[in-house]
C-alpha cells in the first residue's frame, strides 16, 4: 500500500462545500462534473495540504459524530483558520483540554456533519509525550 488515495464527502450542496474547502480551509478546486457525470453524482475535487478531497452530492451523515479527518497546520496558522471558518458561518467547536506536548487543535463542522480537525502535532510527538505517563 502506497498511503491514501483521496477522501470522499457526501453533501447536500458542492457550492457549499467548495465555499467551506477553498475560503475556509484554503483547499484548490480543480475539477467540477457540472452535468458530465462520470460516477455516482455531481462531483468537485480539491486538493488539501496535498490531499485529493472529493465532494459529492448525495445523502451526508444525519448525525454528527467524533469521527473526523485531521490535517497537519502550523500551530502559529490555527488562528487565522478559526477566522476564516468562522467567517464563512462554520461551525467551530470549543477547544478540549489536552495534555502539554500533543499539539493544539482546531475542530470544525462542514455544512454537512463532517467533522475536520487542523491539528499541530505529530504521531511521533505524541508517542512521545504519552509514553512520558505511563
Amino acid at each position: 500500500m502506497d498511503g491514501i488515495s483521496h477522501l470522499t464527502f457526501l453533501v447536500r450542496d458542492l457550492d457549499r462545500m467548495a465555499r467551506f474547502m477553498c475560503d475556509g480551509l484554503g483547499a484548490v478546486e480543480v475539477y467540477d462534473s457540472n452535468g458530465k457525470n462520470f460516477s455516482l453524482s455531481r462531483e468537485k475535487f480539491f486538493v488539501l495540504g496535498g490531499v485529493w478531497v472529493a465532494a459529492m452530492e448525495g445523502m451526508p451523515p444525519a448525525e454528527r459524530s467524533y469521527q473526523h479527518v485531521a490535517f497537519r497546520v502550523q500551530q502559529e496558522d490555527l488562528s487565522q483558520y478559526r477566522e476564516r471558518l468562522e467567517r464563512i458561518g462554520a461551525e467551530v467547536l470549543p477547544s478540549r483540554s489536552r495534555v502539554p506536548g500533543e499539539g493544539e487543535s482546531l475542530y470544525v463542522y462542514d455544512f454537512d456533519n463532517h467533522l475536520f480537525e487542523l491539528h499541530s502535532g505529530t504521531l511521533q510527538e505524541r508517542l512521545i509525550r504519552y509514553a512520558g505517563e505511563r
